[in-house]
């Protein structure tokens, strides 16, 4: 009777040896290193190969002009474009331009995300709102956005209000698909878990929809932007006008008007550093704030 009693303590130990191995396997699989990188780490990884990358792409253009492989009037010399960097520089109107553009953008992606967002959620939970307009938004997105710009001339006139009417026809699409395309990939499960839980109608949407789609509206949202920006961009070049103020856009149109080869490289310039700029200071943190919370990404 002893022994037996004794096997089944043994048992019983080794089963709970065998449990807390497990728990502690899960917990170490939990557990997520936290460390501060290093700054030197920082630059030599996310800093040198950028940097690099830019001077690669001077030396080259350099190398070009140098060996004449066009007129000097259809390659300007990096040099030439920075001196009319610096000449609008001095004249103060360097941050006024790129400012009246960004301006332009951020209010207008504003707008299209308090209009995306709530026709995302109607589309993606409305089966016949989807059967509907579904296609439509679809049809909208894939649509250049330069084809409004005639349209909304003549239905606005030469004015900020056609400026933000292009843009939310070029980025609402974009917002509201990739929205859709997030809650279409929410597990049935969590649905469910939130109905039991009381959580339906609004409640559900922002509380469990809303959470379990951001990856895919994060994705919306950054190509939401990059249609408003090229949106306004093409508005800008079209539609150009004294009364609208002087642009990126405008500029890079001014610089085609006048034959002015640095200029116009220097608008191409600035238009791609204000889009380089605004997605590594806003839709990249955001991006990784939300895959570092999923687990998906390193915390280093």
């Amino acid at each position: 009777m002893a022994s037996t009693e004794t096997a089944v303590t043994k048992d019983g130990a080794a089963k709970g040896d065998d449990l807390a191995g497990l728990e502690a396997g899960l917990d170490a699989l939990d557990a997520v290193e936290v460390r501060r990188t290093p700054v030197r780490e920082v630059l030599v990884k996310k800093v040198l190969p950028p940097v690099v990358a830019v001077l690669l792409v001077l030396v080259v253009w350099q190398v070009l002009v140098w060996a004449e492989v066009t007129d000097a009037y259809k390659l300007p010399a990096p040099s030439a474009v920075w001196d009319s960097l610096a000449h609008m520089w001095l004249q103060g109107t360097l941050f006024g331009v790129m400012w009246t553009s960004v301006s332009r953008a951020l209010l207008g992606f504003a707008l299209a995300l308090a209009i995306g967002t709530p026709l995302g959620l109607l589309v993606a939970r409305v089966r016949f709102v989807r059967a509907a307009i579904g296609p439509v938004l679809s049809g909208l997105q894939s649509l250049p956005s330069v084809a409004w710009v005639p349209p909304a001339v003549l239905w606005l006139g030469l004015n900020d209000s056609m400026m933000f009417a292009v843009i939310l026809l070029g980025a609402v699409p974009s917002i509201a698909n990739g929205l859709v395309a997030g809650v279409d990939q929410v597990p049935p499960l969590f649905l469910r878990a939130g109905r039991t839980l009381g959580a339906t109608g609004l409640r559900g949407a922002w509380h469990i929809v809303m959470p379990a789609a951001l990856p895919g509206y994060l994705a919306g949202l950054k190509q939401g932007w990059a249609f408003s920006w090229r949106s306004l961009m093409a508005a800008e070049i079209i539609a150009s006008s004294p009364d609208l103020g002087l642009g990126l856009g405008q500029l890079l149109e001014n610089g085609r008007n006048n034959s002015d080869m640095p200029g116009i490289f220097l608008a191409i310039l600035l238009i791609l550093i204000v889009g380089i700029a605004i997605d590594l200071l806003v839709f990249s943190p955001l991006e990784r704030s939300v895959l570092r919370r999923r687990g998906l990404l390193s915390r280093s």
